[in-house]
């Protein structure tokens, strides 16, 4: 008897345990600053609150700007979030609104196109445990922003188009 109710207070104590976190939330962004050497993302809120994302993943090759198409860099610069992509093959995505004029005009003057369709997005969707908080390792996209899936989702909720993103090196 004192051997079931000690197993049943362990299995008690377990469950209690295991109950899954709340969900990742943010609150309204107002801004977006992102620091490509430092990997971090701070979203500061239109209630002033200030939350700092860390491990952003960026293009394969992360140092300097992005200036042409292909070049696997990161852009950098002011741009705004001007839309989302809720079928994205990578999770869920937010589209950053480069290239800018500056950037079609330094392309075309190298014979070159600037390239396009840069996003803040999730893991990709085939990714085995990429709902468990798995990710890709390393710097993998070809110039996108990459998070968790997690991290994504609450920034979607969180983020209006029309929200200024500014990305430094």
């Amino acid at each position: 008897m004192r051997r079931r109710l000690l197993l049943g207070g362990a299995l008690l104590l377990l469950t209690g345990a295991a109950t899954p976190a709340p969900p990742l939330s943010f609150p309204e962004v107002d801004h977006i600053l992102v620091a490509k050497a430092a990997r971090t993302m701070t979203l500061f809120g239109t209630d002033g609150s200030v939350t700092v994302i860390r491990n952003i993943q960026l293009g394969d090759a992360p140092v300097g700007p992005k200036q042409f198409e292909g070049d696997e860099k990161t852009p950098e610069g002011r741009f705004t979030i001007d839309y989302g992509n809720p079928q994205s093959a990578y999770h869920l995505s937010l589209h950053i609104d480069y290239p800018r004029a500056e950037h079609v005009a330094y392309a075309q003057s190298h014979g070159r196109s600037a390239g396009g369709m840069i996003m803040i997005h999730g893991q990709p969707n085939d990714w085995p445990g990429a709902d468990l908080g798995a990710r890709v390792p390393g710097d993998w996209t070809d110039g996108c922003i990459a998070l968790a899936n997690e991290e994504i989702e609450a920034l979607w909720d969180a983020v209006p188009d029309g929200t200024p993103i500014e990305i430094r090196p």
